[in-house]
């Protein structure tokens, strides 16, 4: 495994050259495979990306959209990563009813992970992971200083350090079982993080990414300066 780290001038840049990769890595697995499964990063970097996608043209039909991580919030919460997505993009384009696979979180934490856990186990690895990190060095709903198992697959999260406190998550094992991961970093508040996953620090994000096969990072100027 290696991780390939890519310096852009800011945020609307990684956007835009995530869109990019992430168009590029469905034209391939749809070629080779006939389809393309994709997991979906929450956070406002890639919101950016999905607008951008949104106003593309592509094979929607092929597309199969999963998810990194879901709050346990009502359906119709504003706060939902999916419903945030479907905003931001997938109502705008004619990806298939059936193609959509948000987590369950609105059982709740064990429910929602059980549920999710039996709809990803068959289809690993998948095509492409999308992945963001916070201030902490969390990523999907990985939080410092809890225990990651890697089963289940879909994990249920409680006490998240940041509200709301439960959670699903997928597993350092599912996450890392793709054949492409791409993350994407941006904003100064990233830049300790980023600092530390590129010095070695154990975090959440560099659990997942030293077992992934191929990681390409792409993060601004404001996550690169160093930090004070």
């Amino acid at each position: 495994m290696s991780i390939d780290w890519h310096q852009l001038p800011d945020a609307d840049a990684v956007a835009q050259e995530a869109a990019h990769l992430i168009q590029s890595a469905a034209q391939k697995a749809i070629a080779t495979r006939d389809q393309f499964s994709l997991v979906l990063a929450g956070g406002g970097t890639p919101l950016a990306a999905y607008r951008l996608l949104s106003h593309t043209q592509q094979d929607w039909s092929r597309w199969q959209i999963w998810f990194g991580d879901e709050r346990c919030l009502a359906p119709e919460h504003p706060e939902r990563n999916s419903l945030m997505a479907f905003r931001a993009w997938l109502d705008h384009v004619d990806i298939p009813a059936e193609n959509f696979h948000p987590i369950p979180a609105e059982r709740g934490p064990e429910a929602g992970a059980a549920d999710y856990s039996t709809q990803i186990a068959p289809v690993l690895p998948f095509d492409l992971v999308l992945l963001g990190i916070g201030e902490d060095g969390h990523t999907a709903s990985l939080f410092p200083g809890q225990a990651h198992p890697d089963y289940p697959l879909a994990q249920p999260v409680h006490n998240a350090s940041k509200p709301p406190p439960e959670r699903v998550s997928l597993s350092p094992l599912a996450l890392s079982s793709c054949r492409e991961m791409l993350v994407m970093v941006s904003g100064s508040s990233k830049r300790l993080a980023l600092q530390g996953w590129k010095t070695g620090q154990v975090l959440p994000i560099s659990e997942i990414t030293a077992r992934a096969p191929k990681v390409l990072v792409l993060h601004d100027d404001a996550a690169a300066q160093a930090a004070p």
